[in-house]
């Protein structure tokens, strides 16, 4: 089992193994980390918060430069504080911190080693772990589905914190941003931590909405084209404030 959360009065000094930190304000080498720290912890903690995980389950990391930050095994994420950032290289040696990283640390770093992903969501929210169970992929209920990539594919089961599954998962994930896992739950990956939740919490949504549909009696939902899709990815390509 992973150590703890550091004390308050850690939080308030140097961030383990980043040099340059004190805490609110400091400057340093290590302000991107702790910063970049920050905001997963935040984005940790909303996982939770949103009900998207129960519990630790469930793990989220964000790359700065060739380091990949983590949450911790088997810590709540309400005790974790500045000091206790965790981080790893590309192969994954630690190299911040002393709390044993997520046990799916290979599934997070298959991502980076594969794609330009900077942040990764893992969760087990109900919905979408629900569909894994059902589909190999999920149906195209909505044009949202564009912002994925296209129809969400399901990752074969292997078990948890394994190569196999980093493997599964990496397929599931080809010419996608978002996948889900059999019997297992969800992982997307963005540019930044924002976009890696947004995708998360979109696909949790989209298997809500299919399940919803798929369970009127005598009535099967109207599912999207390809050709329809591809419309749809055109516009999002230009959705939001420019810049």
């Amino acid at each position: 089992m992973a150590e703890q959360g550091g004390t308050g009065q850690e939080a308030e000094g140097a961030v383990r193994g980043v040099p340059g930190t004190r805490g609110e304000g400091f400057t340093g080498p290590g302000e991107e980390v702790a910063e970049a720290w920050a905001e997963l912890v935040a984005t940790a903690r909303r996982t939770v918060a949103d009900g998207l995980v129960v519990g630790t389950s469930g793990n989220v990391s964000v790359r700065v430069g060739d380091t990949v930050l983590v949450t911790p095994s088997g810590v709540p994420y309400d005790r974790l504080t500045p000091a206790d950032v965790t981080g790893v290289d590309l192969e994954g040696r630690q190299v911040l911190g002393t709390l044993v990283p997520t046990s799916e640390l290979p599934l997070h770093l298959a991502v980076y080693r594969t794609t330009g992903a900077r942040a990764v969501v893992h969760t087990h929210a109900v919905h979408a772990t629900a569909v894994s169970t059902l589909v190999d992929e999920l149906p195209a209920i909505h044009y949202m589905t564009a912002a994925l990539g296209g129809p969400v594919r399901v990752a074969a089961y292997a078990t948890y914190g394994t190569l196999e599954l980093a493997g599964n998962a990496l397929r599931a994930l080809d010419g996608r941003t978002g996948c889900l896992m059999r019997n297992h739950g969800t992982l997307t990956h963005g540019a930044g931590l924002d976009q890696a939740y947004d995708r998360t919490a979109q696909l949790e949504w989209m298997c809500r909405v299919w399940l919803t549909a798929s369970s009127v009696p005598g009535l099967a939902p109207a599912l999207l084209s390809r050709e329809q899709l591809a419309e749809a990815g055109e516009r999002l390509r230009g959705y939001g404030q420019r810049g």
